[in-house]
């Protein structure tokens, strides 16, 4: 994610000193963004390195707020109620067998991967305040060689529904790009565009 997406999505549903959480932190965007805009930056990385990397550039008063884990674990963290959480969960097709919830470094399947990822969003609801927003990036995805669709954004939007109340998507249309786009489009999935999925917490549901 880009620092403009994830800082207009910061000004839009959070103030300063909110806590700010992304359960798949990546290379850190969110934290770091929030950070810059006097948020107080929560997150989780399963990958050392990336863990490594965003806590070595987050502030001292903020490097515990970092955990090297298991966002399907994040009861066992301690972290505490959060005020919004923005994230964008790592990408599958429905033919790959490695496991994104585990960094790809094991084996599983594409049923697998969509119901932790239910799973994960269903214990949202305590960890996110009562009527707080979850945004979430996704894209679906091409396979160029087949030419099959895996419609990610779409599954994975249906399985957070089960949990949290829909709001609506943003669709980000990313820059095209005339070499990438022969390939694997500007977005580098077969498409030139993602989703944010826009969620809040409700009981209701």
């Amino acid at each position: 994610m880009p620092e403009e997406e994830v800082e207009l999505f910061l000004q839009k549903f959070t103030k300063p000193g909110d806590k700010v959480l992304d359960i798949f932190a990546g290379f850190g965007t969110t934290l770091f963004s929030s950070e810059e805009m006097g948020r107080i930056p929560y997150g989780i990385e399963f990958d050392k390195p990336k863990y490594d990397y965003i806590r070595e550039n987050l502030s001292d008063l903020y490097k515990e707020n970092i955990i090297h884990g298991d966002c399907q674990k994040i009861l066992d963290y301690d972290f505490p109620v959060m005020d919004f959480l923005m994230t964008s969960p790592p990408f599958t097709r429905k033919e790959d067998i490695d496991a994104p919830l585990t960094a790809y470094e094991s084996r599983g399947t594409y049923e697998e991967y969509l119901k932790g990822i239910f799973g994960i969003f269903r214990t949202m609801r305590t960890v996110i305040k009562p009527d707080g927003y979850l945004v979430v990036e996704v894209s679906n995805l091409k396979n160029r060689e087949t030419q099959t669709v895996t419609t990610l954004a779409w599954d994975i939007g249906y399985q957070i529904a089960k949990s949290h109340h829909f709001l609506g998507e943003i669709i980000v249309v990313w820059s095209n790009d005339p070499i990438r786009d022969k390939d694997d489009g500007a977005y580098g999935y077969g498409y030139d565009h993602s989703y944010c999925l826009i969620y809040r917490n409700s009981l209701s549901v």
